[in-house]
């Protein structure tokens, strides 16, 4: 026998040794409990849908997931951190379309690649925002608030809860497609930016409807069209924005999970069949429309798709309105 071959059998032995090593971490996964980090804090929508999933987990997979809330800089402290760590499958992300997606463009230096630094796991969950104006405005539906915004003497002024925020990307984007110029007020908080557009100080703001339903319903605001790519189980008499003529306008809020890069495919399919799982579930469809997002789920395939296209439409988008990056 001639070296070559036994160097090529060599060469078989050890990849076979290797690949079943990877095997075997894979299936002693999880030994130990795992870290679900959160990039904002606690009580927000972000950290009530980590604390949602991180239980479920911790039922399919054996092992407690806990929670870790690393809130700062848009989620880019926390983002940047996990892409540091050991892509062992012990610690997780709950990435945003923020995070994922918008901050890319939004910062000169997110300090992490949302592509590169991160192996994706499973999309989540989605959700539009709806744009709402009080009925003094005088704007009966979308096509008036064009109108009202091209002819009246001062530009129309939209709220929303800060810089970068879907509220505010979604005012850039009416602004790119209906030709039209408004101006952003950027606050604090959303229930900040509620109050004001309810008192006449703002014209206008996309936002989370869920805030606005009670205000919708008593009469002192009204909804005149969805942000998402399909009108949404819970406003299906609302038309997307879409519907209403303006092209590729489709602004919606999405979570996902992601692991470090270079994770091992077993421990994705693992998360990723567990995600699914729960998302199927009747209990769980009910709990997150009352808390008004959509289930996404899907192959990590389909969250790479996903997080490269944002990627390069946000990039676009904030060049285009000349958003300045942080």
């Amino acid at each position: 026998m001639d070296r070559s071959m036994i160097g090529r059998r060599g060469l078989a032995a050890g990849a076979l040794l290797l690949a079943g090593a990877g095997a075997a971490r894979a299936q002693a996964w999880p030994a130990r409990p795992l870290r679900l980090v959160v990039p904002f804090a606690g009580g927000t929508t972000t950290d009530l849908f980590g604390r949602a999933i991180a239980n479920h987990l911790t039922q399919a997979l054996g092992q407690t997931v806990v929670v870790d809330n690393r809130s700062g800089a848009g989620g880019n402290i926390a983002s940047a951190a996990v892409a540091r760590e050991r892509p062992d499958g012990y610690t997780l992300i709950l990435g945003t379309s923020g995070t994922h997606g918008v901050n890319a463009s939004l910062y000169r230096d997110p300090g992490f690649d949302a592509v590169r630094d991160f192996t994706p796991v499973v999309p989540f969950v989605t959700a539009p925002v709806v744009l709402a104006v009080r009925p003094e405005l005088g704007a009966q539906d979308f096509a008036g608030l064009v109108e009202l915004a091209k002819r009246r003497g001062r530009p129309l002024t939209f709220a929303s809860a800060g810089n970068g925020t879907t509220g505010h990307l979604s005012q850039a984007l009416l602004d790119l497609r209906a030709g039209v110029q408004t101006v952003h007020v950027p606050y604090r908080s959303g229930a900040q930016a509620v109050t004001d557009l309810l008192s006449g100080q703002v014209d206008a703001m996309f936002y989370h409807y869920l805030p606005l339903m009670q205000h919708v319903q008593e009469g002192k605001l009204r909804v005149l069209g969805s942000t998402g790519a399909r009108r949404t189980a819970n406003l299906p008499d609302v038309a997307t924005m879409q519907e209403l003529g303006l092209r590729d306008f489709v602004v919606e809020g999405w979570w996902a999970i992601y692991l470090p890069a270079g994770a091992p495919r077993e421990i994705v399919d693992r998360l990723n069949a567990a995600t699914n799982e729960w998302l199927r579930k009747p209990e769980a469809l009910e709990t997150l429309r009352n808390q008004g997002v959509e289930p996404l789920g899907g192959t990590p395939e389909d969250l790479a798709a996903r997080t490269t296209a944002e990627v390069a439409k946000w990039r676009d988008i904030i060049r285009d309105a000349r958003i300045e990056p942080g």
